[in-house]
């Protein structure tokens, strides 16, 4: 077995990040910035008012004034402020020239033209925000690598971008692999289950660059096994959920190495999840998750979707590591990297008491995995313990 650290790292190297393409603000968020985007203009262009008031010299700034016009966003006062004067601006409006201040209007009067102080006078610079202040024409807005959330799409369309440079969408093959599966919603006789693997990992994916193409579910058979990895090569990821273990009718590991395929590994220290097989078959990345569903659901959370990432131009494709007290004590740990289902209230993870990987009731009432690394000592409440988010 390795540990899961190389797992990650050795699936990852497999494949490259695929191409790259341009497409329009609106689909890019959920995607990774394929390359440096630049801003192609100044953002504030000149210097803005950040109150409705009064732009002013800040060497006049006890009036009186004799106000000459006005200045509001999008319409530009053209003139300058000398000596005396003063414009009407508002929020978001450009300082007019000659004019270093804001004297926000609740602090003076206005008579027709004039203009008086009533209250705290401004000083240079008050309430103006400068040219440049957010970013500069040529300056980076957006590293490679970075996730394009909404804040960053309204960054890049400020920043004068209508479209992203990102990866292309990834093809993933989902194939359910069983004699007891039935699809779900069909009668199902006590010796079979409904396949619930693949619409959950579909669900997992969702939001993600790519599309999903579910093959059904494929019966026990080396034959028919090889035969529906080979009709995958479009993909470019070919995920099989069960059979990846080392019993009879796991047939997974033989099935793709009869269809051609180069395993790189396919035992992980971990729990749930230590039958994973991982390889490539043509330009496809494979990855063999096991049948049960809390362990398809940890592996394909601690694999697919950081390959997904990966793939796709992320810098940094995996999980993030939150750390939170405990509630109750936890056992030491052995020779596996443990991943307890948990919910995280507030600061305070607790763990949920049912560990079997084939229980459904736990996963769905968890936010959180909590980490055991292995050779853990034993854990107290009040103790911190990393977790990974899981909803």
């Amino acid at each position: 077995m390795i540990e899961l650290a190389e797992a990650q790292a050795r699936l990852f190297s497999l494949r490259r990040a695929v191409e790259i393409l341009e497409v329009p603000l609106i689909e890019a968020v959920g995607r990774w910035v394929a390359t440096d985007v630049v801003a192609q203009r100044t953002q504030p262009a000149r210097d803005l008012s950040a109150m409705d008031g009064y732009a002013i010299r800040a060497v006049d700034a006890l009036g009186p004034w004799r106000v000459i016009g006005e200045s509001a966003a999008g319409q530009l006062f053209s003139g300058s402020v000398d000596a005396g004067q003063a414009v009407r601006i508002f929020t978001g409006a450009v300082v007019p020239e000659g004019a270093d201040s804001i004297l926000i209007q609740e602090h003076a009067t206005r008579d027709g033209d004039a203009l008086v102080l009533t209250d705290e006078a401004p000083a240079a610079g008050r309430h103006i925000r400068r040219a440049g202040a957010d970013f500069t024409n040529g300056g980076l807005l957006l590293a490679k690598g970075e996730a394009i959330t909404p804040a960053r799409i309204a960054l890049a369309a400020m920043g004068g971008h209508a479209m992203l440079p990102v990866r292309r969408k990834l093809r993933v093959a989902l194939i359910s692999t069983g004699d007891e599966l039935v699809s779900p919603g069909e009668p199902c006789a006590e010796d079979q289950i409904p396949s619930s693997n693949a619409p959950m990992l579909a669900a997992m994916l969702a939001g993600l660059p790519v599309e999903i193409e579910d093959r059904s579910i494929v019966r026990d058979g080396l034959e028919a096994l090889k035969a529906e990895f080979a009709a995958c090569s479009g993909a470019d990821i070919i995920v099989s959920i069960g059979g990846a273990s080392v019993g009879d009718h796991d047939l997974v590991r033989p099935a793709l190495e009869a269809a051609g395929a180069d395993i790189d590994f396919w035992k992980i220290a971990m729990r749930p999840g230590k039958p994973v097989v991982a390889g490539t078959l043509g330009n496809a990345v494979v990855l063999g998750l096991p049948g049960n569903p809390v362990s398809a659901f940890v592996t394909a959370f601690l694999l697919l979707k950081p390959l997904i990432a990966h793939l796709s131009g992320a810098s940094d494709p995996l999980p993030e590591r939150i750390e939170a007290k405990l509630s109750a004590p936890l056992p030491a740990n052995g020779s596996r990297m443990d991943h307890i289902r948990g919910f995280l209230a507030g600061s305070i993870a607790t763990p949920m008491g049912d560990s079997d990987s084939s229980m459904l009731a736990a996963l769905s009432a968890s936010n959180i995995l909590i980490i055991r690394d292995i050779n853990s000592q034993k854990a107290d409440p009040d103790d911190m313990v990393a977790c990974l988010r899981i909803g």
